[in-house]
C-alpha cells in the first residue's frame, strides 16, 4: 500500500459524507483530544500508517489498527484494539534493529486496551482535560518485523480548547510510555550482525500539540507536532525526534476520516553506520509517515 493509495482512499471515503461532527472524532492523526464518547455510544476505528524512507536502501512499514471504543459513562470510555504490521526492507542492515532484509505481508502484531477519563469537558469549561492509559502486548518488532515479545504501559494528560465558537480547536498532550522487550533469536543470522536477545527496558516521553480550523461545514484543516525522547536503562537518553505536518479531517454524523502527513523535522541520538542525515533520527524512525484514520459511530 503506497502513500498515493492512502490519499486516494481518503478522498473517496470523505466525498460522500455530509453530516455534522460527533463527540471524540479524531481531528488529528497523532495528538489526541479530551472529548469522550457519550454513555452507551460505540465507535469502530480503522487506522493505517505508512512509515517510509530511512535515507539508505529501501524501507517501508505499514501499521494497521482496528479498534472498538465504548462509552462506559459520559466521562469514561474504554477501547480494545488489534494491531497488524507489514515490513519491506532491503539494502540496509542496522545492528540491533534491522538484522535482515525482509518482505512480509500484513501479520497480527499485538493487542491493546486503552481507557480515557474526562475531568473537565472542553464544551462546558474554559479548557477540557482528560487522562488516558494504554496497556499493550506486541509479538513483532515494529522496525524489523522480527519476532519479539513486548509489554507496554502508556499514561498521559490531554488538554483541549475551543475558540471562535468551536470553529478553531486546539489540543495539547503530554505522556510517558514504559516498555519491556525480549527479542527472539534469529536462526542463520550472520555473525557480523548484532541482534541482542537479553530483555531490556525503555522509557519514552511525548509532548504534542495540534490546531484545527473548520473552513467549511464538517471540514477541518490543521497541523500537529509531536516530540518524543526515548531512554534506555543502561545508556540513559538514547534518541529523540520531532515530527510535524498537516492534517485534513472530515466529520459526519456517523462517519469521519482524518489524513495526516507527518514529516521528521529534526532528530538526534545514535545513528547507523553510513547515515548521511546528521539532523534526523533514522534508526527507529523514518523520514516521513502518512496516517489515515476512519471512524464509524453506532
Amino acid at each position: 500500500m503506497s502513500i498515493r493509495v492512502l490519499a486516494a482512499a481518503a478522498v473517496t471515503l470523505v466525498v460522500a459524507w455530509s453530516a455534522p461532527a460527533v463527540a471524540d472524532e479524531n481531528l488529528f492523526g497523532y495528538v489526541k483530544g479530551a472529548e469522550t464518547l457519550p454513555k452507551g455510544a460505540k465507535e469502530l476505528y480503522q487506522w493505517v500508517t505508512v512509515r517510509d524512507d530511512k535515507g539508505t536502501g529501501e524501507y517501508r512499514a505499514i501499521d494497521s489498527k482496528t479498534e472498538f471504543e465504548y462509552g462506559v459513562t459520559d466521562r469514561f470510555q474504554a477501547a480494545i484494539a488489534l494491531n497488524a504490521l507489514a515490513v519491506d526492507t532491503s539494502g540496509l542492515l542496522i545492528d540491533g534493529y534491522l538484522p535482515q532484509e525482509k518482505d512480509t505481508g500484513l501479520r497480527l502484531s499485538g493487542l491493546e486496551a486503552s481507557f480515557k477519563y474526562n475531568f473537565m469537558s472542553p464544551a462546558k469549561e474554559d479548557v477540557g482535560l482528560s487522562g488516558y492509559a494504554t496497556l499493550g502486548y506486541g509479538r513483532l518488532d515494529r522496525h524489523s518485523g522480527q519476532r519479539k515479545s513486548e509489554y507496554e504501559v502508556e499514561t498521559g494528560l490531554l488538554a483541549q480548547k475551543y475558540f471562535l465558537e468551536g470553529q478553531l480547536t486546539w489540543v495539547a498532550n503530554v505522556g510517558v510510555r514504559a516498555g519491556y522487550a525480549d527479542r527472539k533469536a534469529i536462526e542463520g543470522l550472520s555473525e557480523d550482525i548484532e541482534w541482542p536477545t537479553d530483555p531490556e527496558m525503555e522509557i519514552s516521553t511525548k509532548i504534542g500539540t495540534g490546531l484545527a480550523y473548520r473552513f467549511a461545514p464538517s471540514w477541518y484543516v490543521g497541523a500537529e507536532l509531536l516530540h518524543e525522547i526515548e531512554y534506555e536503562t543502561e545508556v540513559g537518553k538514547e534518541r529523540w525526534s520531532l515530527f510535524g505536518g498537516p492534517t485534513l479531517h472530515y466529520g459526519g454524523q456517523r462517519w469521519w476520516a482524518s489524513l495526516t502527513w507527518f514529516q521528521q523535522l529534526r532528530g538526534g541520538g545514535e545513528k547507523y553506520e553510513g547515515q548521511r542525515q546528521d539532523d534526523l533520527h533514522l534508526i527507529e524512525k523514518t523520514r516521513r509517515e502518512v496516517r489515515l484514520k476512519v471512524g464509524y459511530n453506532f
